[in-house]
């Protein structure tokens, strides 16, 4: 018996046609789906008669275990409690897209491989499936990866139960495998991402800043530290506020406090605080104490990584200490002044940190 092909338009896939390959899935089926690297085969990975089937297809020994395909990056966390910043700057920076990632599994002693598609067609299917995709490549064991589905379809016609024709794929090779179980992450096979791309991203230094609405305090923090590593590559620079809903430039006195340092901070737009964010950065400075518990709520293991502005400041001695940065929204010129010393002085100090 033939397998059923529904060609499915990778631009704007039809949702009715998503909704039956998912449904297959669900129900224990194979379904061949293209990604950008290669075209695959996609199966309920909780359900033992479809994993069993899954390999008598591929003709591979039941034992070998089979990459998990997400469709969001923060899914990552279900299957692992592999928690270092080099992962989080990896996957920030690849997925979606051709990486599959080796974590240490939540099993004891077991490992995981995860990858997150860039492709419509196959992101669609992951999510509308509700179930953990695992999903090979749609060929024989040792046979060649296929990038259409004539490929694919010439020894599996009639060995799964759906196939979707979503066109050419778009690299042609598998997607690079890189090891977090290893001393460093390292590539075990190499796809379009290379070992020296992998180094490069890893070993970058990230630095946080966090307010409350991304517009002010920890805007000028951003620009300020980005101004003093004009010409360094090894460090990047964000920011990102605990109460950011909708995209926003900047305050108009914060771009004119820091064009008076020669800095333009015009096109800046403000980004909400994220879980992928908090986990890739080295360093993450809060602005106040209830960003650093804001902070911790969201993410609480970065704890060891979170620091408040004013600990970079000079103190005088003696009394309390206050560490907290005020905001200056709603207040005169001369307090985004202040503002900007403080944080001026705070991020030469960290400069000599970096």
């Amino acid at each position: 018996m033939k397998t059923k092909v529904l060609k499915i338009n990778p631009a704007v896939p039809e949702p009715e046609k998503i909704a039956e390959a998912a449904r297959v899935v669900r129900q224990g089926g194979l379904v061949i789906f293209p990604t950008e690297t290669v075209y695959g085969i996609a199966a309920d990975s909780n359900n033992p008669k479809a994993m069993e089937r899954l390999s008598q297809v591929k003709r591979r020994k039941e034992d070998k275990q089979y990459t998990i395909h997400v469709a969001q990056r923060g899914i990552v966390d279900n299957y692992s409690n592999y928690t270092q910043p080099n992962l989080y700057k990896l996957i920030d920076k690849y997925w979606p897209g051709p990486l599959t990632v080796i974590l240490p599994a939540k099993q004891e002693g077991q490992t995981v491989g995860i990858r997150m598609p860039d492709h419509t067609i196959a992101l669609r299917l992951v999510e509308e499936s509700g179930c953990t995709i695992a999903a090979p490549s749609a060929n024989l064991q040792g046979k060649k990866a296929p990038t259409n589905l004539m490929e694919a379809m010439e020894d599996l016609d009639g060995q799964v139960d759906l196939a979707i024709d979503g066109g050419p794929v778009e690299f042609g090779i598998s997607s690079t495998i890189v090891d977090f179980t290893k001393p460093k992450p390292t590539v075990t096979r190499e796809g379009v991402i290379s070992q020296c791309d992998v180094d490069r991203t890893v070993n970058k230094k990230v630095v946080l800043f966090v307010c409350t609405g991304n517009s002010c305090r920890s805007v000028m923090a951003e620009y300020l530290l980005k101004a003093r590593l004009i010409g360094r590559d090894d460090v990047e620079v964000i920011s990102a506020g605990t109460n950011v809903f909708f995209k926003s430039a900047a305050s108009q006195e914060t771009i004119a406090v820091l064009r008076g340092r020669g800095i333009d901070a015009a096109m800046h737009i403000a980004k909400p605080l994220g879980r992928i964010m908090l986990r890739k950065a080295d360093l993450i400075i809060a602005m106040t104490r209830v960003h650093r518990t804001q902070i911790l709520d969201h993410v609480p293991y970065v704890e060891n990584r979170v620091y408040l502005l004013k600990e970079f400041c000079h103190q005088p001695a003696g009394g309390d200490l206050d560490l907290d940065v005020p905001d200056p929204i709603g207040q005169p010129h001369s307090a985004y002044g202040e503002c900007l010393l403080t944080i001026h002085e705070a991020v030469e100090k960290i400069v000599e940190l970096l």
